[in-house]
């Protein structure tokens, strides 16, 4: 095959992906000196960052309950319903204040679930200063860590790379026994800034096959010689320093670079086994498709390999569809939609893939954090859809993930969600306590040294999960029963999180089941009293038995 046939189906020129098992990769490469730090060389942490594609609508994502009949009246062709229907808001979180009191969309059940299970967050408000509301301005901002009247070449992924692995050099010392993989993986069909660093342009392939099909395209090449020389010449040498001249080099070491990653990724994939986790693929309520399905998939496979994964640091995920100016949701009922749906793709999805990961041992290694241009403004329109906005709130995912809520409700008098954190802190803070890299660096090299406002408070990871995770037990507990001991009847305080369905047994010392009782409430502190008059004297224990929360307590029967 000719080098020219080669490069028109990979569509080099263009900065295409390759379509790797279906889903189209970015390959991240860069043409200058990478650094390595000393602390960050030690871990194999690993951060997926979703790309929520168009705006998403934060209001009606993380919706704000401290004072719902505003948020209702704001924008009443597309408010969710509260406490009455079918499909009503999931509150979140009871032990919350009410600052801080939010809901999810009704079809968030399983971010909910993560939430529960200590493996979710959110930070309200994520912004920055001027943020004027634009698609291509806005996401070239977030992908590249400045301010607003900021212009730079760079990402800041790829700053932080080329603070990871110095001092090799790409691609004369990649890949190589140490890293034989990608620094970066980025889905979707788009080039972004993301993973630019200074001085030069990513490397990228694409091609729209197999695996196999790709291994044979390539096998096709006629190559290099054992020495390293194309036998078909080289270049002029008064042409080695001349744009021209390193512009055909680089073409020329694509060979071997596709060669060496594409038949790496594809042992990587083939050796890693099939996981018994089903993914989500369709929208219970339509036909809309789940995208994030296959990306999720892939992404657990290539980190397995059957033990020996990629050591790939940075994943881009894609979804889009977020740009609901009109028919957010349907006009006779404002729980379904197309946003309902992607919200639905994204959260069955992520647990899923949490799932997968704890299968294959690898939930520990990774952290998810979404990001989107922009937030939609408090007031919907005419047209059941809401308008390009400002602030909004940022989801994360993982086993070490700090759960919780991270800022208050935004005001809903204002016509824009204000700011209450910097982009860059959330970034900041994955990057000191996720990725363990110095402050120094993050202000110096990452972020330019213009921004300083690292938050100490704001701690997004934690290295330590333990075996009772205090989250969970401060949201899911038996506080107390009394009196103790019983007489005639005794009471049961509890504090559950979620709308609940418990049973509750009273056993005697030699395990035999002396009373039962089901109860059902919604999330919140209850008491239930039980009237055992009726058993002898002695030792018994009440038994709570739920999805969250199994414990017993003792109580003595006088």
């Amino acid at each position: 095959m000719r080098r020219r046939n080669f490069l028109k189906k990979i569509a080099i020129s263009a900065g295409a992906p390759i379509a790797f098992q279906g889903v189209p990769i970015r390959l991240l490469g860069a043409e200058q000196k990478l650094a390595r730090l000393s602390a960050a060389s030690q871990n194999d942490r690993v951060l997926i960052i979703l790309q929520m594609h168009g705006g998403n609508d934060g209001i009606n994502t993380i919706v704000p309950l401290e004072n719902y009949d505003l948020y209702y009246n704001r924008r009443s062709n597309i408010a969710l319903p509260y406490k009455s229907g079918k499909r009503t808001i999931i509150p979140l979180d009871s032990t919350l204040p009410a600052e801080q009191q939010v809901g999810l969309h009704p079809d968030m059940t399983d971010f909910k679930s993560l939430y529960d299970n200590a493996k979710a967050a959110v930070v309200q408000g994520v912004s920055y200063k001027n943020n004027n509301g634009s698609h291509f301005r806005g996401r070239d901002i977030w992908f590249m860590g400045g301010n607003s009247d900021d212009y730079f070449a760079s990402g800041w992924a790829g700053r932080y790379l080329n603070k990871l692995y110095e001092p090799l050099s790409y691609p004369d010392d990649f890949p190589n026994l140490d890293m034989p993989d990608p620094l970066a993986l980025e889905m979707g069909n788009e080039v972004s800034l993301l993973f630019h660093q200074e001085g030069n342009i990513p490397t990228a392939l694409a091609l729209g096959s197999s695996p196999e099909q790709l291994a044979q395209l390539i096998a096709q090449l006629q190559g290099f010689d054992d020495a390293g020389v194309d036998p078909r010449g080289l270049p002029p040498a008064f042409l080695n320093d001349s744009p021209y001249g390193k512009e055909m080099n680089w073409i020329l070491g694509l060979e071997q670079k596709s060669e060496d990653y594409i038949k790496r990724l594809q042992e990587v994939y083939q050796r890693a086994p099939e996981s018994p986790v089903e993914y989500p693929d369709q929208y219970p309520f339509g036909k809309s498709r789940n995208p994030l399905s296959s990306q999720l998939r892939l992404v657990a496979k290539l980190l397995d390999g059957g033990g020996e994964g990629v050591k790939t640091k940075i994943f881009l995920l894609k979804i889009g569809g977020f740009d609901s100016h009109a028919r957010q949701v349907e006009d006779y009922d404002s729980t379904l939609g197309g946003h309902a749906a992607l919200l639905y793709h994204i959260s069955s999805a992520m647990r899923a893939f949490q799932r997968d990961l704890a299968h294959r041992g690898l939930e520990d290694r990774v952290l998810t954090m979404t990001m989107s241009e922009f937030g939609r403004r408090i007031p919907s329109n005419g047209s059941y859809g809401t308008d390009h906005g400002t602030g909004g709130p940022v989801m994360l995912f993982g086993r070490h993930v700090n759960p919780g809520v991270f800022g208050n409700c935004p005001d809903l008098n204002d016509n824009n969600v204000a700011l209450q954190y910097d982009y860059r802190q959330i970034y900041a803070s994955i990057l000191r306590d996720w990725l363990q890299v110095d402050e120094q660096v993050i202000r110096n090299d990452i972020f330019f040294g213009d921004f300083l406002s690292i938050d100490p408070g704001l701690q997004l990871a934690r290295d330590t999960v333990l075996g009772t995770d205090p989250f969970i037990a401060s949201r899911f507990s038996l506080e107390k029963v009394f009196p103790n001991p019983v007489s005639s009847e005794t009471t049961l305080v509890y504090h559950y999180n979620a709308p609940h369905q418990a049973l509750l047994e009273v056993i005697d010392a030699n395990g035999k089941k002396m009373y039962q009782k089901n109860v059902t409430n919604e999330a919140g502190r209850h008491s239930v009293t039980l009237e055992l008059s009726f058993l002898s004297p002695g030792i018994y224990h009440i038994r709570f038995q739920s999805e969250h929360l199994t414990k017993s307590i003792k109580i003595i029967k006088q």
